[in-house]
């Protein structure tokens, strides 16, 4: 495939028009709709939700079809979506991909590149590298039930290079998966999966990839800064970029890689953000759970604060240990003024 000119271009993923090459990564118990909506507001091109069971949609599980399938129009609005499925089983694939065309996303993933042992073990995600034939199957199969009115959905697969350190098997399989199920694209993410996010990824394979298949190359992987991913992305000739941990708790870095935005956030910023944060799981679990379930978010908001180590530390437990959003608002008005006295200080 051409190399890209820029991150801003659009770009064509099968039927699928995409208005720029960098994407929101589909991030396991994080990326539900306002997550989604957010990189949105900051510029991606397009978001994947995190990974779904195949299962859990035939089964029909309550939380399942009403929490982490929810798709909220105002995302929509914004670009497109991608569901991400994962499973071994090709018929129940086949049944979860119709569910989710007729929501209205815009593309589905699967997921062939997940290392959690409670994934492996049933013959999904990794796992599927070392069953190559069952791995074709099983993206078949989604194609065929991803159609929605007539009109057949991209379907992709995100993989790793291999199971294990030096393997390359993902990269043999990203050409059968083309051939064989013709996915519309791969998101390739070269580190092996037994390393899970150590290490530096291969962008020599992953270069090598991009030379070599008829479809996208979509690169994952150790890009958690703009730097990173600008090189990465120069380095591979990649058709587009995926964010994953480096997008946590900084939308910034879309508008870094997409909009010019030079200097990181202030403060301010960061507390609005995490504010308009905090609002949004409101929105979607309810006062009572949104303030347990936003206690994975702080970290990633306070290590933006430029506050000494010991006052993001504090502020850190503090966040954690609160019982109740009020409190977790006052802890944000303190943190403001912290930082600006701070940084008065400093001038």
């Amino acid at each position: 495939m051409p190399a890209p000119a820029s991150l801003t271009d659009p770009w064509m993923l099968g039927p699928l028009r995409v208005p720029n090459r960098v994407l929101l990564a589909p991030l396991a118990g994080i990326g539900n709709w306002f997550v989604r909506l957010q990189a949105k507001r900051f510029g991606a091109g397009m978001a994947f939700s995190e990974m779904v069971s195949s299962h859990a949609i035939h089964y029909r599980n309550e939380k399942t079809c009403t929490e982490l399938l929810r798709v909220d129009p105002r995302e929509l609005a914004g670009g497109p979506v991608a569901v991400q499925l994962f499973g071994e089983d090709p018929q129940i694939m086949r049944e979860a991909a119709a569910h989710v065309a007729r929501l209205g996303v815009d593309a589905i993933d699967i997921n062939m590149g997940c290392p959690v042992t409670k994934v492996c073990k049933t013959g999904a995600g990794a796992a599927l590298l070392e069953d190559p034939s069952r791995a074709v199957a099983v993206a078949r199969a989604a194609r065929d039930g991803a159609d929605r009115e007539g009109r057949e959905l991209p379907v992709t697969v995100k993989l790793r290079s291999g199971l294990r350190p030096g393997e390359s098997s993902g990269f043999a399989l990203s050409h059968r998966l083309v051939a064989e199920a013709g996915v519309a694209a791969i998101v390739f993410h070269p580190r092996s999966a037994a390393v899970h996010h150590k290490g530096v990824p291969d962008y020599a394979l992953a270069g090598e990839l991009v030379r070599t298949l008829p479809a996208p190359v979509i690169l994952t992987g150790g890009m958690n800064d703009a730097a990173s991913a600008r090189a990465a992305f120069a380095q591979t000739g990649a058709c587009a970029l995926v964010l994953a941990r480096g997008a946590l708790g900084n939308p910034w870095l879309f508008e870094q890689l997409l909009g010019g935005r030079e200097l990181e956030p202030c403060p301010e910023e960061v507390v609005g953000e995490l504010r308009w944060t905090i609002a949004r799981a409101v929105e979607h679990l309810g006062e009572e759970r949104a303030t347990r379930y936003l206690r994975k978010f702080y970290p990633w908001y306070v290590a933006r604060l430029r506050l000494g180590s010991a006052a993001a530390k504090e502020l850190a437990q503090s966040l954690q240990s609160a019982a109740s959003l009020a409190f977790v608002s006052e802890l944000l008005d303190g943190s403001t003024r912290h930082a600006a006295d701070a940084a008065a200080a400093v001038a």
